[in-house]
């Protein structure tokens, strides 16, 4: 931990690995994820709902599970592999679920689209979801104000069908 005089405050060395790049940070301990990924790594994909854990706007995958970015202190993410929006396509490749958002128009006003994604991709890593039942209850902490559930769902269930499947081909 080192002093920074400028702000009067410890600073915590934290090593993070966002969307494959690592990052050496030292942060203030209290600095959330979410503010670090909006702040300083201008990864501004991830929003910034509620900041209470209760919208799921904030949704990114660490470790290829999913979590509120506003309820996780930076430091205690140290060596961890985060995932964000901008991180799951790979150049002009969408993810499959970014896709199948497109396809199935899973969106209006596009706030809660980045949480919405990470999360089903999360839910899907998961491996709880095996009906649309399953879905509409894995996702309900991800709040969309425009109402485009059914639409999300669709989407969720079009790549879990795909996934399905890929296995049985195999």
């Amino acid at each position: 931990m080192s002093y920074d005089p400028d702000t009067q405050s410890q600073l915590c060395p934290t090593t993070l690995h966002i969307n494959g790049v690592r990052h050496d940070l030292e942060i203030e301990p209290w600095t959330t994820l979410l503010d670090l990924l909006r702040g300083p790594l201008a990864l501004t994909g991830t929003k910034k709902g509620c900041d209470h854990g209760q919208c799921g706007a904030c949704t990114v995958l660490i470790d290829g599970m999913r979590y509120n970015s506003c309820l996780l202190l930076a430091v205690s993410q140290d060596g961890a592999e985060i995932t964000t929006i901008e991180g799951l396509s790979t150049g002009d490749q969408l993810h499959p679920m970014q896709e199948a958002f497109i396809e199935h128009d899973a969106f209006q006003c596009g706030y809660c689209t980045p949480g919405q994604i990470c999360s089903a991709v999360g839910l899907l890593n998961e491996g709880h979801a095996h009906s649309r039942e399953d879905v509409r209850e894995l996702m309900s902490g991800n709040i969309c104000r425009c109402g485009a559930y059914v639409n999300i769902a669709d989407a969720v269930e079009d790549v879990m069908g795909q996934q399905t499947h890929a296995v049985a081909a195999q």
